[in-house]
């Protein structure tokens, strides 16, 4: 009796997850770079989001590739992200490893971004709540760098870009929504391939 070889399953999102803080008072800081990527998804594909109190979150629907593809912002604040998140898996009965969360990672410089298919919450409290509410540590992730801390972590994270690091951000976003539409037309692994290494500025 022959082993039959098998093809490894290849990661494609069906839910992105933008993480980040509600309210005015956080637009724009560097904790808030998930929603800021995920304004910019919708922007680009033409997804309009709206306010679902089942999803505690914003929320909407297309197609990109043939393949259908949902955005979501939690509003449940960043320490309790999981919450809405799960809801969603709940109500489309989607796998955990269907969902790509994109959010911000001090250990990067601003410019850098980094895909994978799985991983630790690397001190994120954000991931820390999917984590916990997906129950795994298998579903794909975008951390966008926001540059190591100058000061406390927190003064850093709820701070805002200098000018000079805003005009990378705009050019890095480019970069992770090219990069979530390769993913979800071919694979995070071929999305990893084609922009870990790229660098904004350069």
């Amino acid at each position: 009796m022959t082993d039959v070889a098998t093809t490894p399953l290849i990661a494609i999102p069906q839910l992105i997850v933008g993480l980040g803080n509600p309210g005015a008072k956080y637009d724009g800081t560097r904790h808030n770079i998930g929603f800021l990527v995920l304004d910019e998804l919708a922007r680009s594909w033409q997804i309009s989001l709206s306010d679902t109190k089942n999803f505690q979150g914003l929320f909407g629907e297309g197609t990109i590739g043939g393949k259908k593809v949902r955005l979501l912002k939690p509003l449940t604040f960043m320490n309790n992200s999981g919450q809405s998140i799960r809801s969603v898996l709940d109500w489309y009965k989607l796998a955990p490893e269907s969902v790509m969360v994109v959010y911000d990672d001090m250990d990067l410089p601003v410019g850098r971004l980094r895909l994978r298919t799985m991983g630790s919450a690397g001190g994120q409290n954000g991931m820390k709540s999917a984590i916990a509410h997906l129950g795994t540590q298998k579903f794909p992730r975008l951390r966008v760098g926001i540059g190591s801390k100058d000061s406390d972590a927190i003064t850093h994270v709820l701070g805002s870009f200098s000018p000079t690091e805003k005009k990378l951000i705009h050019e890095v976003n480019q970069f992770a929504v090219s990069a979530l539409e390769v993913s979800v037309r071919d694979g995070v692994e071929k999305a990893m391939n084609l922009f870990n290494n790229r660098v904004a500025g350069e």
